[in-house]
């Protein structure tokens, strides 16, 4: 049977373009699963719809109203879960990946209905400070800032490991501030974020326009922004910087936010010795790391620094759990990992992979050779977990070449200085993590590490059972980071939606405050 072509949501009707578009394939199998193509799409179009339609529609509810619907389609996606369970095993994901994707998202959308139930006011604009006193006379001349909702579009670009976190966490944010949104999902998981999408459609919880869909290339979208619009992107380094780049994006100023792909690392303080919590808990993190979704998470730890004294301590545990690590099939009982998102995919860490080789020695792992459960190695998208080391920390391949998939570098310091100053060489990281038990060297080095970092994990012993993880975003806390990292923000409970929001200062008697919904000065 011909694999179906997904079709596109666009102008509240669903689009299916002709011709055989781009296969996409299931990452266990190798079969055509489906294909995609945007052909025939009015992009002008597209854009239009959503400011003339979904924004309104939107803008017309309150913080309050809008928190609503997101409630009421986090419900109505709950009770689909099994069904997006069952998609994820396509994209190579064991059930854990998937419910790590899912419940993910879901979690997300919950935090954005809480906050805009419990945090925002019950208006349509947000008045951000107190009136700051301008004249001469006291409360005679005031300003304030007062946020409201963009009137374009948010086009969001998500990445292929994520398929339903990544859509789920941009629109909860844009729905909320009151932008509509075009969805651009990712090719290699393009059937899971698809038939997510359906299934909001198919909720008729959301007012028309407000949220659109595109299976396929963008053609010139981007060419049609306005000052008015944003673009949201999750992926690599080098897409971000081709989109910031655009001519259209700078010469319109067009807001941009990057979530890219980083070199994260985790350190182990000179404390946590074999026998103690820390040294376990960092290897358990390690392999956790290198394991979930295949390794394919931005987060994901890729530089493993270590005091020089331990290097061989940490090698071997490492290996002793990596040898326990079971791939195959995601369906299979007792499988621990599952494939990469595609064959592509698994080609370009390969790739990674050996452009390593001069500068580390492989410790555990074969790229090329993998024993798997119930499927083909060679028609499945699988790899080995691959534990490198690398003899001299100084050398550049480690901090700058990522392998997106499960594999880790282990790299030595002599002094806590030497690991910052070797985090710091991935130029900018999402997320870092010390696992150590000594305050005071937390103290110290966490202020050192945080110009390069988005988010920090300090995880001891007397704290891992309430630890979310090195590799976990969550949605009160920003993620993002500088440089390599794309150098932008999503999330951070109010944070993101303000993202979608112009604040303007309004200078103004005081009467003309007060008549500011939810401006009302306080006396």
């Amino acid at each position: 049977m011909t694999a179906p072509i997904l079709p596109s949501y666009v102008r509240d009707t669903w689009h299916v373009p002709n011709g055989e578009g781009r296969p996409v394939f299931d990452a266990v199998t190798g079969d055509t699963v489906a294909h995609v193509s945007t052909e025939g799409i009015d992009f002008r179009a597209v854009l239009e719809h959503g400011r003339n339609t979904g924004g309104p529609a939107l803008r017309d509810l309150t913080f309050p109203q809008r928190a609503a619907l997101l409630e009421d389609l986090g419900g109505f996606l709950r009770g689909h879960r099994d069904e997006l369970y069952a998609l994820s095993a396509r994209t190579g994901a064991t059930l854990f990946d998937a419910r790590f994707d899912v419940d993910g998202g879901l979690a997300v959308v919950r935090s954005y209905a809480e906050l805009g139930r419990t945090v925002l006011p019950d208006a349509r604009v947000y008045v951000e400070d107190e009136p700051i006193p301008l004249g001469r006379r006291a409360g005679s001349f005031l300003g304030r800032h007062v946020c409201v909702p963009l009137r374009g579009v948010a086009v969001q670009v998500n990445a292929y490991n994520f398929p339903v976190w990544g859509p789920l966490e941009k629109l909860s944010q844009s729905l909320l501030a009151g932008v509509p949104a075009v969805i651009k999902l990712a090719t290699a998981t393009a059937f899971l974020t698809a038939r997510l999408v359906e299934l909001v459609v198919e909720s008729g919880l959301l007012p028309p326009g407000s949220v659109q869909l595109l299976c396929g290339g963008v053609g010139d979208l981007l060419e049609h922004l306005t000052e008015q619009d944003l673009l949201s992107f999750t992926g690599s380094a080098a897409t971000a910087h081709l989109l910031r780049n655009h001519p259209t994006v700078t010469s319109r100023a067009v807001r941009f936010n990057a979530e890219a792909d980083s070199l994260n690392c985790s350190i182990l303080g000179p404390d946590a010795v074999p026998g103690t919590p820390e040294f376990d808990l960092y290897v358990e993190q390690v392999v956790t790391e290198m394991t979930v979704k295949a390794g394919q998470k931005c987060t994901a730890i890729r530089r493993a620094l270590v005091p020089a004294p331990l290097v061989g301590a940490v090698l071997e545990a490492l290996t002793d759990r990596l040898s326990r690590v079971t791939v195959g099939n995601p369906a299979a009982e007792g499988v621990r990992m599952g494939a990469l998102a595609g064959i592509a995919q698994r080609d370009e860490v390969r790739q990674a992979v050996a452009a390593l080789e001069g500068a580390t020695k492989r410790v555990f792992g074969d790229p090329y050779r993998v024993d798997t459960v119930d499927a083909d190695p060679e028609r499945g998208a699988f790899l080995s977990p691959i534990l490198l080391h690398g003899p001299d920390p100084d050398r550049a391949e480690p901090h700058e070449v990522e392998p997106f998939g499960p594999v880790a570098t282990v790299l030595a310091y002599d002094r806590p200085e030497d690991a910052v100053r070797l985090a710091a060489r991935g130029q900018g990281s999402l997320a870092g993590s010390l696992v150590t038990a000594d305050v005071e060297l937390t103290s110290r080095m966490v202020l050192d590490l945080a110009p390069w970092h988005g988010r920090i994990l300090v995880l001891s012993g007397a704290h891992a059972a309430e630890s979310t993880g090195h590799g976990s975003p969550l949605p009160q806390l920003v993620h993002g980071g500088p440089g390599r990292a794309g150098g932008g923000e999503e999330m951070g409970g109010l944070r993101g939606v303000l993202h979608h929001m112009q604040r303007s200062a309004v200078q103004a008697g005081p009467d003309v405050l007060d008549a500011l919904p939810g401006g009302r000065t306080p006396g």
